[in-house]
């Protein structure tokens, strides 16, 4: 078998430019059409005004659990009856404080979701678990 390279049959050493020249093309008039879409926006004189936040931090109440099951109101002994009527009164002061749940290692899970059932009841809203980082 041989091969005749005739001038007819001349291989073509150059890239075809005009697939890349359409893709380009196409490539400008999607930016062309996006970009006044991007930077669109309302112009709006907003009034100007002290924006400093007033907030009044209220002390955390941290209720604690330990093994045994006993309830403790900020390091202080209290029955299920009195924690009722603790939580009653956090809930309605306003801004609520945040109550911290410390439940023992050892604890049962019933002791410490009875606490939480307790201030769900009375319409606590901010609670939060208190832990230790692992050492």
């Amino acid at each position: 078998m041989s091969f005749n390279l005739d001038d007819d049959d001349e291989i073509m050493s150059e890239i075809n430019m005009t697939p890349l020249v359409d893709v380009m093309l196409v490539l400008l008039i999607i930016f062309i059409i996006t970009v006044p879409v991007l930077t669109h926006s309302v112009k709006v004189d907003l009034p100007r005004a002290n924006n400093q936040p007033n907030q009044i931090q209220n002390e955390p109440i941290t209720i604690s659990v330990n093994k045994q099951g006993q309830i403790y109101w900020n390091e202080s002994l209290i029955d299920q009856t009195h924690l009722s009527q603790k939580l009653q009164q956090i809930a309605q002061q306003q801004p609520q404080p945040e109550v911290h749940i410390r439940g023992d290692r050892k604890v049962e899970y019933e002791y410490v979701m009875q606490v939480m059932a307790e201030a769900q009841r009375n319409g606590v809203q901010k609670l939060g678990f208190i832990t230790e980082p692992k050492s």
